[in-house]
């Protein structure tokens, strides 16, 4: 008989782990609070990534379906070169391009190679209790489920996660971030991030005629805009060079997101016997590397090839933990630090760190990045 397991969360990291699972020979059900997980926003999908997908068996059909990025520029504000690399640069030194797709579109692939009904949408989840023979999930209806074991990939606010390590503190990290999906096309050499003190803007193609972007600004915690979001990201960064003038006079303002951004205090378990965490739930980072999804797709990946090759589901999860921790929080810490270099303050520390990194050899800055995102990166569970 196949073993059951229940992965709570339907987001990038739980769709993509139930896949793996499923294409194992594994029972699979997933349970989603939402009834809605569509989202106006796009996701870059790195090479280390795209290998992880391959090991599910869904690179190909995530490459075919967004836009590339070969090399990754930065600029000043207003129109300087920071950095302004060879056009092949990614490919060089990650593999491949990296992949920019909608994340509906991702999260469309992946629920496709699932097997009809394995998702439940609408169903939250309230407690566990993990026994010998499995576990016990109560739901928010009153109901239970039992499964040999359960993943939580139910994001920061994880009701898995806090089962394994009680309460888990959030922290405003001091700025906001938005994001949305422009209706244009920008010169592939642009393709990159924008800066200037304390702010941020990256722009990167989405498919053959849309453009992904984000930017970010220190503001008050829970601030919302009152004239609209789009309207104060004009004020705010229309007078920057090109594309973002362009780009943001093609977004429709009603897809515009707006999200704080916080810190969480680390997860110290991961797992125990039956029950382990993963994605954000286990480790969740700022987006300045935008690593988040893509360590989220190697856990999915890592979680299966364990599985499989485990004496059992506990044992795999231990050595899960023992196997990702120091990879991923290297990331973590790392995305922490470029926050809070960019929304250094006075604004005129910030100016001069950015600015800093210019001195810095290509080869060494190229390197590092090859070290979080190239294919070679994400080593498979062989």
């Amino acid at each position: 008989m196949a073993q059951s397991v229940l992965v709570v969360g339907a987001g990038i990291t739980g769709l993509a782990t139930a896949v793996a699972l499923q294409r194992q020979g594994y029972e699979v059900t997933v349970l989603e609070t939402r009834i809605d997980t569509t989202t106006g926003a796009g996701i870059s999908i790195w090479p280390n990534a795209l290998a992880a997908l391959d090991e599910i068996g869904l690179g190909d059909a995530v490459r075919g379906s967004g836009g590339r990025v070969t090399a990754g520029a930065m600029r000043w504000h207003d129109g300087t070169w920071l950095r302004r690399p060879a056009p092949d640069r990614m490919i060089r030194a990650l593999g491949e391009p990296l992949v920019v797709i909608h994340r509906t579109t991702l999260t469309e692939i992946l629920s496709a190679a699932l097997h009809p009904g394995t998702v439940e949408y609408g169903v939250g989840v309230q407690s566990l209790d993990d026994h010998d023979g499995g576990v016990r999930v109560r739901l928010a209806d009153g109901s239970e489920r039992e499964a040999t074991a359960v993943i939580g990939a139910d994001g920061v606010d994880s009701v898995v996660a806090r089962h394994l390590n009680g309460p888990l503190e959030r922290r405003y990290a001091g700025y906001t971030a938005w994001r949305g999906v422009a209706d244009c096309t920008i010169d592939p050499a642009l393709s990159g991030e924008t800066m200037a003190p304390g702010m941020e803007a990256g722009h990167v193609p989405l498919g053959t005629d849309h453009t992904y972007w984000f930017a970010t600004q220190r503001a008050p915690q829970g601030r919302t805009s009152d004239d609209g979001e789009l309207s104060h990201l004009q004020r705010v960064f229309g007078s920057w060079a090109d594309p973002i003038p362009a780009v943001l006079a093609a977004t429709d303002p009603a897809q515009v997101l707006r999200n704080d951004l916080y810190d969480r205090t680390p997860a110290r378990r991961w797992a125990r016997g039956p029950v382990v965490i993963a994605g954000d739930a286990a480790h969740p980072m700022r987006p300045h590397l935008g690593q988040g999804g893509c360590q989220g797709l190697e856990d999915a990946a890592t979680l299966a090839g364990l599985a499989v090759r485990e004496p059992d589901l506990p044992t795999a999860f231990a050595r899960f933990t023992a196997l990702r921790r120091k990879r991923v929080m290297r990331i973590v810490r790392e995305s922490q630090l470029i926050g809070r270099v960019v929304n250094l303050r006075p604004p005129a520390l910030s100016a001069a760190a950015t600015r800093a990194t210019v001195v810095v050899p290509e080869y060494v800055l190229t390197r590092h990045l090859a070290s979080i995102a190239a294919r070679g990166a994400f080593t498979p569970v062989r």
